[in-house]
């Protein structure tokens, strides 16, 4: 899988858990908390979407990703 298969399937998802969030302006760079307002809830309800999406599960050890592109990287990294 690529890494722009993995951010379109991202923004699949962003878009169930962000619905009014304008997807088009969504780059690797956007940060999920100052751009795109996930708070802790969503932040939950999208990993747990990205796990399912991705069938993989995010290290439980390493940080939590803080742009789309750190998403992308860790579900890369995890498959």
């Amino acid at each position: 899988m690529t890494s722009e298969e993995v951010f379109a399937g991202l923004k699949e998802v962003l878009g169930i858990i962000r619905p009014n969030t304008d997807l088009s302006v969504v780059t690797k760079d956007t940060e999920l908390v100052r751009e795109l307002g996930i708070d802790s809830l969503s932040m939950m309800l999208l990993s747990l979407a990205v796990e399912e999406k991705f069938k993989m599960r995010f290290d439980p050890s390493a940080p939590a990703p803080t742009t789309v592109g750190q998403v992308i990287d860790a579900v890369l990294s995890a498959l």
